[in-house]
């Protein structure tokens, strides 16, 4: 099936996609080799001035948060993006915060992960055609600057840099894990960006991660128990910030040509490690929906 070319990928919450001026809106149904993706995909025009970007948002647990952290299926998430056509891909989250300076509020471009999730698929590749790509910075500097700048220019406060510890959930932190975290000195904890920045480097697209802070996790001892209704209460607050960073946004990354240039599309280049002859044809196949440029 021939589906509409989508430039901008967008990750998050059901409603994200909510946009006022959007055209040629339609939810498509995409289907790939890892199965469907979380939800049906929501596409649309946001007029610019050079004419338009084609965004294609993709509401990560499902319309009506239908699905645990640990049920989102992430491969099937990054290859419809990557299958729409989709170039670069944001993400936003909500987290709770790690940091005394990181209130409820604040938005943090996050540029490192640490990775405590059990059990997830966390590449495509697979037996038959291995590959090894570089996860040293997982996050494209280029999305980074774009999205510091619309976020200063909507005046919402934030901090560019920072590590999310992912874990698996659905449960929130102990006391004592959360104090661990802190330790190790990250900075936001989530349950949703790992596996999916894994896969989002080796689906070769550039990706960024915009973390939204609605709580203090349970170190701080105003917050020593985190409860959903707060939770949801700032992700309410948030989510009017979070609109208005896609429409800032948006516009700059298609101006700057989705950056053909960037190292993030070229992360395969050396990393297929399975020699030709030795590779299975039927898991070749399969692969060729987000690492066709070098199959």
């Amino acid at each position: 099936m021939t589906h509409p070319t989508a430039q901008i990928g967008i990750l998050g919450g059901s409603g994200l996609y909510d946009l006022p001026g959007l055209t040629d809106t339609a939810w498509i149904s995409v289907e790939t080799p890892w199965g469907a993706p979380s939800d049906q995909v929501f596409t649309g025009t946001l007029p610019t001035a050079g004419g338009g970007v084609r965004l294609a948002f993709l509401p990560r647990h499902g319309r009506g948060h239908r699905l645990t952290p640990s049920q989102v299926p992430y491969r099937a998430n990054i290859a419809a993006l990557k299958m729409l056509g989709c170039t670069d891909v944001l993400s936003l989250s909500a987290v709770g915060s790690l940091r005394a300076d990181l209130p409820p509020g604040h938005f943090v471009i996050v540029d490192q992960f640490l990775d405590r999730t059990v059990g997830r698929a966390a590449s495509f590749f697979e037996t038959g055609l291995v590959a090894h790509v570089s996860l040293a910075h997982p996050t494209c500097s280029r999305l980074g600057d774009h999205l510091q700048a619309a976020l200063g220019a909507i005046g919402v406060p934030h901090v560019r840099g920072g590590t999310y510890i992912a874990i698996e959930g659905p449960q929130f932190s102990t006391l004592a894990e959360s104090r661990l975290y802190r330790s190790w000195n990250a900075d936001v904890i989530g349950m949703t960006n790992l596996p999916e920045a894994r896969l989002a480097r080796e689906a070769e697209l550039c990706y960024a991660s915009v973390s939204m802070v609605t709580d203090f996790d349970c170190w701080h001892p105003a917050h020593e128990h985190v409860t959903v209704e707060a939770v949801i209460g700032a992700l309410t607050a948030n989510a009017g910030h979070a609109r208005q960073l896609v429409l800032q946004g948006a516009p700059a990354l298609a101006a700057d040509g989705h950056g053909p240039g960037c190292v993030c599309r070229r992360a395969l280049d050396f990393a297929l490690i399975t020699a030709p002859a030795a590779r299975d044809p039927a898991v070749v196949a399969k692969l060729r929906a987000v690492a066709g440029r070098v199959l």
